[in-house]
């Protein structure tokens, strides 16, 4: 574990209650979701990366972790650049292409509220630990216990089902099957890792209902999750940011409700 993953686990962020991050993430989301304009975006953009080192992230982990993020944002913004609705000076006409002002504007727009959207969760769920969350859902939001528990354990499989993907295929290259068909293989090796899904699965269920996961009536757990101060606190910045970017567009006269009539 390098040292910047150990500050990860370790910051003032990770000790929060995961239902916390939850609500904090969609605080900040939802306003920037019910418009499309650059100055709400932006300002959210701004907002967060003053409050990115607070999350005890180093910067490199912060931009293994986001790259794809980073990727993702101008490839829609292009898209959106290239094929969004016309308006305003038509600056480049090609076949099915059409690039004007307005779809410039609307492209940009997009851009920056995929990063104001998407990096926050990022930073927020990289400290979250899949069983934290869980005790989180249960005891703080008062899910149903076997839902959350199933999904637990679903979660947990996933890790194993690439260790699965990469046995097969060390298999298969061994037997000397999978030199040729690419597509072939990779429909097999999708079936047998199917079929081998079931049956952990279900070997996995019995598992549960056998130690009583399934029991009816109060269940009790093995860590109390907590929701204080920090929860709190971290509630009131996720809306605190949501909220003076939703302002400022106002004031600024960009907000753009776009679930509005027309």
């Amino acid at each position: 574990m390098t040292l910047e993953r150990t500050r990860a686990r370790t910051g003032p962020v990770a000790a929060i209650n995961p239902v916390a991050k939850l609500g904090a993430a969609a605080l900040l989301t939802v306003p920037l979701v019910l418009t499309l304009d650059p100055v709400s975006a932006g300002v959210a953009l701004l907002l967060e990366f003053a409050l990115f080192p607070f999350a005890g992230l180093g910067w490199r982990e912060f931009w293994r972790r986001t790259w794809p993020v980073w990727l993702a944002a101008p490839l829609t913004a292009l898209t959106i650049a290239l094929y969004g609705e016309t308006s305003g000076r038509v600056l480049l006409e090609l076949f099915v292409v059409r690039v004007s002002e307005g779809s410039l504007e609307l492209a940009f727009a997009t851009m920056l509220r995929v990063l104001a959207i998407a990096l926050p969760s990022v930073v927020l769920f990289v400290t979250v630990d899949p069983t934290d969350l869980a005790d989180g859902l249960a005891q703080v939001l008062r899910l149903p216990a076997r839902f959350v528990l199933g999904a637990l354990a679903g979660l947990r499989m996933v890790g194993l089902f690439l260790d699965d993907w990469r046995a097969l295929e060390l298999a298969r290259r061994a037997r000397g099957v999978a030199d040729r068909g690419r597509v072939r293989r990779f429909l097999g090796m999708a079936f047998a890792l199917l079929v081998l899904s079931l049956r952990r699965g279900a070997t996995l269920a019995t598992a549960m209902e056998a130690r009583g996961f399934g029991a009816p009536g109060r269940r009790t757990w093995a860590r109390e999750s907590t929701f204080g101060r920090r929860e709190w606190a971290l509630l009131a910045v996720g809306a605190a940011v949501g909220g003076i970017a939703v302002v400022v567009a106002v004031v600024a006269g960009t907000w753009n409700l776009i679930l509005g009539p027309g």
